[in-house]
Formats: C-alpha cells, sequence, structure tokens
C-alpha cells in the first residue's frame, strides 16, 4: 500500500473536469434512484473513514425532494474480505452500517467492486457508483474491460481518489471514462466542496441531469464559481 500524500486544498481543475462530466451524464429514470457507495477499508484508509461516514448523509438529504435515494453499502478489506450490503434508504441506517465497519490491512479488491457493480445492475438498474480509495494493487485492463461495460449499461462510475498516488489518479479516471462517469480528488481539507459533489451524484441518480444542473444553481459559492467556468 503506497504512502498518502494529502494535498493541502481540493485540485480547483480536477473539480472543474468532475462537475462537467457530471453535468453532461445522459438522464436517468426519475424516481427513487440506486446509487453503490463503495469504500476501500485498508489500513491506509482509517484515518479518513470517519470523514466518509459524515459525508454519506448529504447522499440522502439531496435527493429528500427528487423521490429519495437507495444506497447499498459496499467495502473490501483485509484477506480478500468484499461485503456488501442491502440497499437502504435511511441515512441512519447507512451510519449505522459504516460504523461497524474497522479498517483492516489488505490489498485492493476494486475489480471486485466493479463487478458487484454490474452484476448488480444486470439484475436492476444502478444509476450510479460512487468509490473512494487511495491506491490501486490491480490489473488495470481487467478494471478498464468491467468499467466499459458498466459504461454500455449506463451505470457511471464516480470516482473520488484521496492522496496522490500517481498510478492510482491514472487508473481512476481510466475507469471513470469508460464507465462515462468523472474523478475527483478526495481531500478532507475541503469537506463543503466534498459534500456538495457527493450530493451532486446522489442527485443525478435520483433525478437525472436536469435535476443535477438545478442543484449545482442552488450550491455554495464556491461550486458555483468553478460550474460557471463551464460555461
Amino acid at each position: 500500500m503506497s504512502e498518502k500524500s494529502l494535498r493541502p486544498k481540493s485540485d480547483s481543475s480536477a473539480i472543474d473536469a468532475f462537475i462537467d462530466q457530471a453535468r453532461n451524464l445522459p438522464a436517468t429514470t426519475e424516481g427513487r434512484g440506486r446509487l453503490i457507495f463503495a469504500l476501500d477499508a485498508t489500513a491506509s484508509r482509517e484515518a479518513t473513514w470517519d470523514q466518509a461516514c459524515h459525508l454519506q448523509s448529504e447522499l440522502f438529504l439531496a435527493t429528500r425532494d427528487l423521490g429519495g435515494l437507495a444506497i447499498q453499502l459496499c467495502y473490501y478489506r483485509g484477506y480478500g474480505e468484499f461485503k456488501s450490503t442491502a440497499f437502504v434508504n435511511q441515512t441512519g441506517r447507512l451510519l449505522e452500517l459504516m460504523n461497524g465497519v474497522s479498517c483492516l490491512g489488505g490489498r485492493t479488491q476494486i475489480s471486485r467492486v466493479l463487478g458487484h457493480a454490474l452484476k448488480e445492475t444486470r439484475s436492476e438498474p444502478v444509476s450510479a457508483v460512487v468509490f473512494i480509495g487511495d491506491c490501486c494493487e490491480e490489473p488495470v485492463d481487467e478494471l478498464c474491460h468491467t468499467a466499459g461495460e458498466l459504461g454500455m449499461l449506463r451505470t457511471p462510475v464516480f470516482m473520488f481518489h484521496e492522496g496522490n498516488d500517481a498510478h492510482a489518479r491514472a487508473v481512476f479516471q481510466q475507469v471513470s471514462k469508460l464507465s462515462g462517469g468523472a474523478w475527483a480528488p478526495f481531500d478532507r481539507s475541503s469537506p463543503q466542496v466534498l459534500k456538495e459533489l457527493l450530493g451532486a451524484v446522489a442527485v443525478y441518480a435520483s433525478g437525472g441531469a436536469k435535476a443535477l444542473q438545478d442543484y449545482t444553481s442552488r450550491s455554495s459559492a464556491e461550486v458555483k464559481r468553478l460550474t460557471k467556468q463551464l460555461r
């Protein structure tokens, strides 16, 4: 597992690109969407697991007026351990599930996350996948192939990258591009921006591109400034 070097502030150009990609995603079916919230729970991410727990509420809060959102928690850790929960539609329940998880050293299992998402969306459409992680220790071609399959099924993957691992950054960007999603840095020094970006994904999953455009028009001054640059 590579060592992390957290940036002092969010990468503005990356967030610009993230919102640009998100706003140009195809429409989803309106009503309660299904979103997979997947996290790396290996030892290197223990310091920021708590922040992910706090931010998860934004996924629900941002979609209350759009019919709500059903979220499934997925995570991997330890020696080949991969878990997924049922889809839940209450922030308290998701937080309870996340609080029951402790980080444990191990190798990344992003391929299992993407494979699981593919299986889920083939069973019943998944509107979006959110992944938060800091590195990648797997064959890139396999990840890209599955990401492309998700893209064909119109299930975008939003890759949030914590830290400064150049290889992981490149892989995460490829996965997001092939799936039709977007990439952004996960920087705990800018929690408000992260809240709004997670909220944007949730709004897209629940209400589609039109709802996302309305959401960005009502978001913080920083996010408005970023989205204004896109015009």
